[in-house]
């Protein structure tokens, strides 16, 4: 009797395995199994004419250059007069194709404007708590690229942000 107590309790807990397996495994993919081949067009029924235009180009979107700033920037995020914290960014800038020298050019007076706006971005607290909230990020996005239109005038058409760290001190 006391080795057939192991046992049992065995193969109650593999019933029980597999009753929870079926119980709780997902329902079945809707799958045509059917006709593994598609739907099959019938060939009695009226062809529908396609409207094509022949003249028609498609229409293509503008191809766009991403000019990565050379550095990162650093910028320092006071509290009671310290530093309690630095923050870490990486910029990009979608300029149309072939504008990425002009953006180089400027590269300078850019960074010079893109620091202003993150230091005061982070003086207003933007860089406190969960700093990468969407709602904080797209208030800094939108400051950059403003800043970035006023620098370099339209041919700046987003600033993109690939990289955000925040160092604690």
């Amino acid at each position: 009797m006391g080795k057939l107590i192991p046992i049992i309790l065995a193969l109650v807990g593999l019933g029980g395995g597999i009753g929870a397996g079926i119980v709780l495994r997902p329902p079945p993919e809707d799958t045509a199994l059917d006709n593994p081949c598609g739907e099959m067009e019938d060939p009695n029924a009226p062809h529908a004419e396609e409207d094509h235009d022949e003249d028609a180009e498609p229409e293509e979107e503008p191809a766009y250059d991403y000019v990565k700033l050379n550095n990162q920037f650093v910028v320092p995020v006071v509290q009671e007069g310290r530093v309690s914290s630095l923050v870490v960014l990486s910029l990009s800038i979608e300029v149309p194709t072939g504008q990425s020298e002009m953006i180089y050019e400027r590269e300078p007076k850019l960074r010079d404007a893109f620091l202003r706006v993150m230091f005061d971005h982070a003086n207003a607290g933007g860089f406190d708590g969960a700093f990468t909230n969407s709602s904080q990020m797209d208030v800094l996005r939108r400051a950059l690229r403003e800043v970035a239109q006023k620098t370099v005038g339209p041919t700046a058409s987003d600033v993109l942000i690939l990289d955000i760290v925040r160092q604690d001190a």
